[in-house]
Order: C-alpha cells, then sequence, then structure tokens
C-alpha cells in the first residue's frame, strides 16, 4: 500500500514537474523577448528580463524627472526628481533598427486623447492607411495619453492593442497600456529628460 501511495505521488509529482516546466514563459514566448546581461554590478535582472538599472548609469541627475527607454529589455522606467518614485513598464518598442532611435531627448509636449498622422515614411510603406485618426478613436494607434518627444513624429504613448506591448511592434515610437501610460502622463512634465537607449 505504501508503495502504491509513494508511486503515484511520484506520477503526480513528475507530472506537475512536466507542467511547470512546459508553461514557462521563456518556452511559450520563445523569440518574442530578447535577454541583455546586467550594464553592470548595480545592476539586477528579474525573472522576466526586466532589467532594474540606477538612474546614475545614465542620467547625472533626476532634474524635471527621468525616464529610460530600453528597447532591448522593452521597459521604460521613470524616476521622479527627488528620486522617491521609481516606476517600471512593459513597453513596445520599433520594429526594425532602421526606425529605432536612440540617444536623449525630452518630452516638449503632453497630450490627452492625441490625434494620430502617420508620416509620409508611413504612408509610403502602408498606402491605404488614413491620413488622420481623430484622438480617442478607437483604432487610434497613440492610445489614451501622449509624450511628444523633442524629437519629431516620436512620443511615447498609449495603445488599445495590447498585444503590441513587449513586441517590436511600433514605427518609432515606445508603446505603453493606456493605464501604464495615464500614471506615467500624470507624474511626467514637460522638460523630463529621456534617453533611449
Amino acid at each position: 500500500m505504501t508503495s502504491n501511495l509513494i508511486k503515484r505521488r511520484a506520477l503526480l509529482g513528475g507530472a506537475i514537474g512536466v507542467a511547470s516546466f512546459a508553461s514557462l514563459p521563456a518556452w511559450a514566448q520563445e523569440g518574442s523577448t530578447e535577454f541583455q546581461a546586467p550594464v553592470s554590478s548595480s545592476v539586477r535582472n528579474n525573472v522576466s528580463s526586466f532589467r532594474m538599472p540606477q538612474w546614475q548609469d545614465y542620467f547625472e541627475n533626476t532634474r524635471g524627472g527621468a525616464i529610460l527607454a530600453d528597447t532591448k529589455s522593452r521597459a521604460l522606467h521613470y524616476w521622479s526628481e527627488d528620486q522617491s518614485i521609481y516606476l517600471l513598464y512593459p513597453s513596445s518598442v520599433p520594429l526594425s533598427e532602421e526606425l529605432t532611435r536612440l540617444g536623449r531627448t525630452e518630452v516638449v509636449r503632453k497630450a490627452v486623447n492625441p490625434p494620430w498622422r502617420p508620416t509620409a515614411s508611413m504612408l509610403e510603406r502602408n498606402p491605404d492607411w488614413p491620413k488622420m485618426v481623430e484622438g480617442g478613436a478607437p483604432d487610434n494607434p497613440l492610445g489614451v495619453r501622449g509624450l511628444y518627444l523633442s524629437w519629431p513624429a516620436y512620443l511615447i504613448h498609449g495603445t488599445h492593442d495590447t498585444r503590441k506591448i513587449g513586441r517590436r511592434s511600433s514605427n518609432g515610437c515606445i508603446g505603453l497600456y493606456n493605464e501604464h501610460v495615464i500614471e506615467l502622463y500624470d507624474i511626467a512634465q514637460v522638460g523630463t529628460q529621456v534617453l533611449l537607449i
């Protein structure tokens, strides 16, 4: 009797172990994320491969707040000016290296329900796209909030298409879930420094 009970427990434990292993995110989403080694010993990685950097590794100060958009780990980090607030959001990133702009910029304007106007190069690649989608429309790719950067046509914005988050899916912008961009919009200000890496 004890022998049968042990065999059943071993079989059940083995089945649970196989099911747990098969359900690991790395296997379920193979190829959809890129793991990046820490940039320094002060940076830790969590299970989902989001890096947890220190602001000092990227900014001289946090005057006006600081946003780090990491295109490799597909995450956006925010530090408030007094460093009492740190936020980490999963993000979408540009589809290709050609569409990716890296470097320093800043938030120059904020908009609730921003209208979307594809650039000339977007329309050239996608001639069937509309010339404009009104702000607040359910098919507006900018979602419910937009933080315009000093680079023309580059934004940090929301999206109604939640499948895009965590993927290479944008034409150059950094996308967030709508609830996350609302939170960031409410706390970030015009003049917040931004770095895309």
